[in-house]
């Protein structure tokens, strides 16, 4: 399947009680999946959000870059096979690095959620930006550029004629990428974008 049409899944929002619970890859913890594209076959980029209830091994995944963000708890240690450590701490630190890479998790203090963004790196060109909302928010789609916005917190809603329904803390919005297009995105609260394009 061509990027571009990996890009041009339909535009949607998908609340947080469709997300999908499973094992992870590795079986040491679980996941609730927000989407995958394609959603058949081997995907190109794939959202979720991660439970971790105790120290474990992170799954490998060749070929794929990684962002990960703490959404709720008090820190996660990441310590990597080169002699690397990243902590993330609240309220939303984060980091990025190659799915092959061997790393493990510690908890610094009990269970986090974290929001966790692959994508196939010779395939797509991710960005994941962290914003407050307030008031309206202005996001593009164009041919080759797609977006998803997860709601932190808060409510939201966008404007105009796209039949989209309101947004909760916890839901996630996929802009398809297609003729170019503006969406305006009103409300207040908190949110990840991020802005994926074929590379």
């Amino acid at each position: 399947m061509s990027t571009d049409t990996v890009l041009s899944a339909a535009t949607r929002v998908i609340p947080s009680v469709e997300y999908r619970r499973e094992r992870w890859h590795n079986g040491l913890g679980w996941t609730r999946e927000i989407l995958r594209a394609p959603d058949t076959g081997e995907w190109q980029v794939r959202l979720s959000i991660a439970e971790i209830e105790q120290d474990a091994a992170f799954s490998a995944f060749p070929g794929i870059e990684r962002e990960l963000v703490l959404l709720r708890g008090q820190g996660l240690r990441l310590r990597f096979a080169d002699g690397a450590v990243h902590t993330l701490l609240p309220p939303h630190d984060r980091v990025r690095f190659a799915g092959e890479a061997e790393i493990h998790g510690e908890l610094v203090d009990g269970l986090t959620h974290d929001f966790n963004l692959m994508w196939r790196r010779d395939a797509l060109e991710a960005e994941l930006l962290h914003r407050p909302l307030v008031g309206s928010m202005f996001f593009f789609t164009e041919p080759a550029v797609a977006w998803a916005i997860h709601l932190l917190a808060g409510q939201a809603q966008f404007d105009g004629d796209t039949d989209l329904p309101p947004m909760d803390a916890g839901d996630t919005a996929w802009l398809a990428a297609g003729p170019r297009k503006r969406f305006a995105l009103r409300g207040g609260g908190e949110l990840l974008a991020i802005r994926l394009s074929a590379r």
